[in-house]
């Protein structure tokens, strides 16, 4: 299986919104072969209320609100703000690492191609 991890600050930022949604859609032409993951630092509660109110079912949510781990593993943490900085990464099958993108501002979006491109290849 491959998996595309999302980094995010919060589902309830217009960014964190369309990105995710945007992933959800891919996900499901994407096919079961290949799972996505968003992590951000919402509580459970809001992630989970956020995905009915946006029909996502295709991304699968995880909380790093009480941990904190998944930010400095991975480089996403914004030291000063207490939160993760956007970034999309895809593990191979392996579960090897074979796509990894930081976003240089919050504000950006991943390049959705790319990482696409990458998870198909990894098939």
């Amino acid at each position: 299986m491959v998996r595309v991890l999302l980094a995010l600050p919060s589902f309830e930022t217009s960014v964190c919104d369309r990105e995710t949604r945007r992933f959800n859609q891919e996900a499901a032409v994407l096919g079961e072969e290949v799972r996505v993951f968003a992590i951000s630092h919402d509580l459970p509660l809001t992630q989970k209320r956020w995905c009915a109110a946006a029909d996502v079912e295709r991304v699968i949510t995880l909380s790093d609100h009480v941990l904190g781990e998944f930010g400095p593993a991975c480089g996403t943490l914004m030291k000063e703000l207490r939160l993760p900085r956007r970034a999309s990464f895809v593990v191979d099958g392996r579960g090897m690492l074979v796509y990894a993108g930081y976003m240089a501002s919050n504000g950006d979006e991943p390049d959705h191609a790319a990482v696409l491109e990458v998870a198909r290849a990894a098939l």
